[in-house]
């Protein structure tokens, strides 16, 4: 039997690749032909607005601050006179996609991030000023000025660069890793400051395969934490290592071998939570600057809750490095960006790998990779990928340079655009449903009705996902989780209106607290989401 993934593949072939976008699923709409900026650090708010972040000391970039709010330059050899008149960091207002920009004061280079509960972006490290750094942003209305703020009374206990962020089932942020810096530390910080963790120190090797570690936290209360080629199950409260996970075979898979990792969606009773990593290039990419060795496909599949677990292998349509990984509101992932060759890093990979793949975890292995519609743009180095409100999956950035440059081959990229999966074609529109009524605010283990609308009849059950926003940035989602509620089957209300009676996520440990965009999703369609303030 011919998978829908090597179906595509044979298409392609056959038709070529401008005839094989008619047929593949998927659609690509440009939103912004130049934000100003290229985003390394992308972030959506409950305000329906998304943060993106650069990094400082690249010179000017294209998108001018306020007049009279000019900045020391910092020492920036490119920049003249002293100061800095240009934004690294821009706001983009999802309803007219328009951009504001914002003033970062620290240099963010390879920071890390993590909503609060209370929907403000906690923001930390980075590199020289900014390596220490606490940073807030604090959401508001398209009409409002709201902007970055520096912390002055507080610090970082060890400089982060390339580190993970993860938000606790109370609400606090755990701070992981970093270049030099084998150690976790908390938000808000802990009288123990940085406490060692030896596990990154063991997996670090001379490419420094251990930075931006992937971590999930499990309805267990404790932390899947994954670095170069191996696991383990971190008890953060102790300092502990509970398990050691088997080798995932196939070679490094974090930065700089970049590949990326999901938590698929919390189901059922939340007992089992299970961990899939995808992609990354070949040990010695790095070291040997070998722009042209081919990336690998392998993906892993592991049951992090289990007693013995192992690693399921598979292998995606295409090898990829710095592929983002997104869960969408159904529960499949989307597999987008990235390169088929070389590695992470300044003007260290080629082979832009145009086409997104969809991952399917409910199907057996051999037929969970769908091949979609090919996109135009090269998104490399610094590139993000983010789930919206609306079902869409917003791609930023990529600048493979160490300045901002216009005339390379692949040449830093300040437009955003936005990839509609299948699931938001016009002949799915009938099926499609709208949320019309949802509390603002529920609390753990809440009873709560949900209204939908939907034009057909519905057949069968509505679920009702809870979406969290993460922070994207080296092909790793920080914080990125779906949980799929407990629900009733919908009632018939009059007018095409169906209410469905769910229960919110237990606790903490399956959901932390803080805004979640909830998507009905009807037939595997989802609606728009609202967003839900989570917590007791």
């Amino acid at each position: 039997m011919i998978s829908w993934s090597h179906r595509h593949l044979l298409l392609l072939l056959f038709f070529g690749f401008q005839e094989a976008r008619a047929v593949l699923p998927g659609t690509w709409e440009l939103l912004v032909p130049d934000a100003g900026i290229a985003s390394m650090h992308t972030a959506v708010t409950h305000f329906n607005t998304v943060v993106l972040l650069d990094r400082t000391h690249i010179g000017p970039s294209r998108k001018l601050l306020p007049e009279h709010h000019c900045q020391p330059s910092q020492g920036d050899p490119l920049l003249r006179h002293g100061r800095d008149c240009t934004a690294h960091s821009v706001i983009l207002d999802l309803q007219t996609n328009t951009i504001r920009p914002l003033t970062i004061l620290t240099d963010t280079w390879c920071s890390s991030g993590q909503f609060l509960p209370d929907g403000t972006l906690l923001h930390t490290g980075g590199d020289l000023e900014g390596w220490k750094k606490f940073r807030k942003f604090t959401p508001c209305d398209a009409n409002s000025l709201c902007d970055w703020e520096e912390l002055q009374d507080i610090e970082l206990s060890q400089g982060r660069w390339y580190a993970t962020n993860q938000i606790l089932p109370d609400g606090s942020i755990i701070i992981i890793g970093g270049k030099t810096s084998n150690s976790v530390e908390f938000f808000p910080p802990r009288k123990s400051g940085a406490v060692m963790f030896s596990f990154l120190g063991e997996v670090e090797d001379n490419q420094m395969d251990n930075l931006y570690p992937y971590v999930h936290l499990l309805p267990t209360g404790q932390l899947f934490i994954f670095a170069n080629n191996k696991a383990v199950l971190y008890d953060y409260n102790t300092n502990t290592v509970a398990k050691n996970y088997p080798i995932l075979d196939g070679g490094p898979r974090n930065y700089p071998s970049a590949g990326s990792s999901v938590m698929l969606p919390l189901t059922g009773d939340y007992s089992s939570a299970t961990v899939v990593i995808c992609g990354g290039a070949q040990y010695g990419a790095y070291l040997e600057r070998t722009t042209d060795t081919p990336a690998h496909g392998s993906c892993g599949r592991i049951e992090a809750t289990g007693l013995d677990p192992v690693w399921e292998m598979e292998d995606m349509p295409f090898g990829r490095i710095m592929g983002d990984m997104v869960m969408l509101p159904t529960g499949d992932v989307l597999i987008i960006n990235g390169a088929q060759a070389g590695t992470q890093g300044f003007e260290m990979a080629s082979q832009p790998c145009l086409f997104p793949v969809l991952y399917r975890p409910s199907e057996p292995v051999g037929l969970r990779f769908m091949t979609l519609n090919p996109g135009s743009v090269p998104r490399m180095y610094h590139s993000t990928a983010n789930l919206l409100p609306d079902g869409r999956i917003l791609l930023a950035g990529s600048n493979p340079h160490y300045f901002y440059k216009f005339n390379a081959e692949f040449p830093t990229e300040l437009s955003i655009e936005a990839f509609s999966p299948e699931y938001l074609s016009p002949d799915k529109a009938n099926i499609r449903p709208v949320l019309v009524d949802l509390p603002e605010k529920v609390g753990y283990g809440e009873v709560f009705t949900a209204a939908v609308t939907v034009e057909l009849p519905v057949v069968g059950v509505i679920e009702v996902n809870f979406a969290s926003a993460p922070f994207s940035t080296h092909s790793f989602s920080q914080g990125q989780r779906l949980v799929k509620l407990t629900v009733t089957s919908p009632v018939p209300d009059g007018a095409g209106k169906y209410k469905i009676t769910c229960t919110s996520p237990p606790g903490g440990r399956v959901a932390p607290p803080g805004y979640y965009m909830v998507f009905a999703v009807n037939q595997g369609v989802p609606s728009i989401a609202l967003w839900v303030h989570l917590g007791s």
